[in-house]
């Protein structure tokens, strides 16, 4: 058997797509490092990213989604979970899935020393898509009327604040449980 020398554009190398740093409007918080793998390799209905969280930052701010799956799975590292104001410590081959529709709220915190690496997918962006940030609701004022998921089925939040500890360090007006006291509840 020989082996053709020409790969298929929709064979890649994760490390030969650009790395991007994402920013909400009207905030200079960097939120990872993200490698659109899925779209480099040519996928068009669903998103597949690398996302590279380095130590004190978060993945996005908490969200929910109305039409659009989710999941992330741990490759190397660790990151706390974020869900409905809650923590849950996640490791190498722990795996997170978010229904469409149920209003889960997430997002993926590294207060942790080390780099975390995340394998992030979910369906591709959907124009009939919704989303809430419950915890930025400014954010609604960024957003078309018709992406704002006004009617988000409600859930019982916990105390914690969905920031990494560095980050809620330069702003000291909040204070809320930190990640040894959250893992104690």
């Amino acid at each position: 058997m020989t082996k053709d020398s020409k790969r298929p554009p929709f064979i890649i190398t994760g490390a030969s797509v650009p790395e991007t740093r994402h920013r909400y409007p009207n905030s200079d918080e960097g939120t990872g490092f993200h490698r659109s793998i899925g779209s480099a390799a040519g996928l068009l209905k669903i998103g597949v990213n690398l996302t590279r969280l380095t130590p004190g930052e978060r993945s996005s701010w908490p969200h929910a989604e109305e039409k659009e799956e989710e999941f992330v799975y741990v490759l190397e590292g660790e990151v706390d979970a974020w869900i409905d104001g809650s923590i849950h410590p996640m490791r190498p081959g722990d795996f997170a899935a978010f229904p469409a529709g149920t209003g889960i709220c997430h997002c993926f915190i590294n207060n942790g020393a080390g780099d975390a690496l995340l394998l992030v997918g979910g369906e591709a962006s959907r124009r009939d898509n919704r989303i809430y940030y419950p915890l930025h609701p400014g954010r609604r004022n960024d957003l078309a009327w018709s992406e704002w998921w006004a009617d988000v089925p409600k859930r019982r939040m916990g105390p914690h604040d969905g920031m990494p500890d560095a980050l809620r360090a330069r702003s000291p007006k909040r204070t809320v449980p930190t990640r040894s006291q959250s893992r104690r509840s």
